[in-house]
């Protein structure tokens, strides 16, 4: 899983792919399946490729335990587009919905979904500067659904439970720790993730929803907003994102071939403890704000203690190929993000560097 030629990239998304998967496409690129074209080339509505596309559904499915009564759609565009269309699909006309509001990425979703739903804020962290997720959420029985993001990229947060939410479907929006652990997907009314961290390259989403919300709004839209027929057309109501969907299909073939979700939950964890134990061990000279309950195993933003050695470190890191640690312009600092196909030997490099760093700056 490690590869000394090429730098250790911790991106935030679009993120790291196993190497495994990049050698195959890379392989396959001009002949794929004995076709003579790439996956690219061929017909999305040709045998091979519909071979593939099945395939690569059931694989996801067997890898999360994905009920039969749980339509699976390949998706084009990236998951900020449903933020507005599950409140179109999933909510009918003067209907109301509720938010946890974690982050970024969740005050975005019900910015998103107001011209649609009536939207009604359940819990609520931003006055603790999102330094935390919350413990209680105030769930109106009556709402159309409840939305939360697991993992907030920006402000590296995390649920390490699933909440409650009654007989009020659960709405996740995991973009970023999709396939990063076991999930009890019968929790969920629907699961959407923009595949780049976990999945594959940008441009296609993964959508999970319950089948009988499929049919829950009488509101007026075009066919291609209607999550109902992109089922009915087996995600092919328009051309999909071939390439996309060919290399989702083998990186869920590479985590089975790792063990699965349960082996690739524990390495997550054993990565994000380190990582987190070197910035909390280093005497002050890194910190990391979160609360240490709602750290997130995917994202780990820290802080140098002097704000003027910023810009070295980064050209340091660089030198030493550790890529992409500068933080999102919102908060500054650094950010590690420490997704599915970035190995142990990537962030105990990290580490090693940070320490070094330190010593010669501290």
């Amino acid at each position: 899983m490690t590869d000394p030629v090429r730098p250790w990239n911790f991106s935030a998304g679009p993120a790291v792919l196993a190497p495994e998967v990049l050698a195959q496409a890379q392989r396959e690129l001009l002949d794929w399946r004995g076709t003579g074209a790439s996956v690219m080339e061929v017909s999305h509505r040709g045998r091979d490729f519909m071979d593939m596309a099945e395939e690569a559904e059931q694989d996801l499915r067997t890898l999360m335990g994905i009920p039969d009564r749980y339509a699976v759609l390949f998706l084009q565009g990236g998951a900020t587009q449903h933020f507005a269309q599950l409140a179109m699909n999933l909510a009918a006309p003067g209907d109301s919905a509720d938010y946890v509001v974690t982050g970024h990425w969740s005050q975005k979703a019900v910015r998103e979904a107001e011209p649609y739903v009536r939207t009604r804020v359940a819990a609520s962290t931003e006055a603790d500067g999102f330094r935390r997720v919350p413990s209680v959420i105030d769930v109106d029985p009556g709402a159309a659904y409840l939305h939360y993001t697991p993992n907030e990229t920006i402000h590296g947060t995390e649920f390490h439970r699933i909440p409650e939410s009654g007989d009020v479907p659960l709405v996740a929006d995991m973009s970023s720790d999709i396939l990063s652990r076991p999930l009890d997907v019968s929790r969920f009314g629907m699961i959407y993730a923009g595949a780049q961290k976990n999945i594959g390259p940008s441009g296609l989403v993964l959508l999970i929803i319950r089948e009988d919300l499929l049919q829950r709004t009488g509101r007026p839209m075009a066919d291609i907003f209607r999550y109902a027929r992109h089922v009915e057309r087996d995600s092919m109501l328009n051309t999909p994102n071939t390439w996309g969907w060919y290399l989702a299909g083998l990186t869920f073939k590479w985590i089975a071939a790792q063990g699965g979700l349960d082996v690739i939950g524990e390495r997550n964890r054993a990565k994000a403890e380190a990582l987190y134990a070197a910035i909390d061990g280093s005497g002050g000279f890194y910190r990391n704000d979160i609360d240490p309950d709602s750290r997130s195993r995917m994202n780990v933003p820290f802080r140098l203690h002097d704000e003027a050695l910023n810009t070295l470190f980064l050209e340091e890191s660089s030198q030493a190929g550790l890529l992409a640690l500068k933080g999102h312009r919102a908060l500054g600092g650094m950010r590690a993000s420490i997704y599915n196909a970035m190995p142990m030997a990537g962030v105990k490099a990290l580490i090693q560097f940070m320490r070094d760093f330190a010593q010669r700056h501290g």
